[in-house]
């Protein structure tokens, strides 16, 4: 499979409608500034089209979080700045309306464990670990990931990982709710893109509503801005030509 380089994202070619999106900055995939911006410009590259497997380089780390050597020399004010280019990178995760899988092949540290939590599927080595150290280095996670860990694990896992600062496998994860599957490493990428294929050969029209769906905080509306919600996304699907198609195959 070829793959281009793009700095430190390596984009595969596209196979059966996936392609694989990989972390390669060694010696642990960790999140400078500079691959904060290429992964998210990437990305919005990636928007319209295939589905997209996201994993990192190597075999020992999915992403080692926050570049910690990178970090040493900022002030208040630069972190700030990187933390608003890192929320800008979770707010493109969670609104990329493709199917997006991650595969974690290693260490997951802090700002991987968000990103995985901002994906469809997250499937993981057996190998894998995952941690959130913050707490022993005098940093913090981003708020917009901190909500989803509480949202993916409760508020007891929540504390437990954020406050606790201990690492766990990934058995554990799965049971905590960060991850969906768990496979053997040398399994990993082909379970992780068969999951990619099989959702990017369903409508994307479908799969894009329903995406932009679950983002949004229903249960409290009137049933009238419900209602209003409901007629836009069937009138997009239904003008949609897959969307048709599927319908059609259905129906015999």
């Amino acid at each position: 499979m070829t793959t281009a380089a793009l700095g430190a994202v390596q984009v595969s070619a596209e196979t059966d409608g996936a392609v694989v999106l990989t972390l390669s900055r060694p010696p642990a995939n960790a999140l400078s500034n500079s691959l904060i911006s290429r992964l998210t410009a990437t990305l919005e590259d990636l928007a319209q089209g295939p589905a997209v497997v996201l994993t990192g380089a190597g075999d020992r780390f999915f992403c080692a979080g926050g570049d910690l050597k990178e970090a040493a020399g900022y002030d208040a004010e630069s972190m700030a700045e990187r933390m608003t280019s890192f929320h800008a990178l979770l707010c493109a995760l969670e609104k990329f309306p493709r199917p997006l899988v991650c595969a974690v092949n290693g260490w997951c540290v802090g700002g991987g464990i968000e990103m995985a939590l901002f994906s469809d599927f997250v499937y993981a080595s057996s190998r894998a670990r995952f941690v959130f150290p913050e707490v022993d280095h005098g940093m913090l996670p981003a708020g917009k990931g901190i909500a989803r860990v509480r949202e993916a694990v409760g508020d007891r896992g929540a504390r437990r990982l954020l406050l606790g600062g201990k690492p766990v496998g990934a058995s554990e994860a799965k049971a905590l709710g960060i991850v969906d599957e768990v496979v053997e490493p040398g399994e990993l990428l082909e379970a992780a893109s068969a999951q990619a294929r099989a959702a990017a050969a369903k409508p994307p029209a479908v799969f894009a509503a329903l995406k932009l769906a679950l983002l949004q905080e229903t249960a409290g509306w009137p049933d009238e801005k419900q209602l209003r919600v409901t007629a836009a996304g069937a009138r997009t699907v239904f003008d949609d030509p897959a969307a048709r198609a599927a319908r059609e195959a259905w129906n015999g």
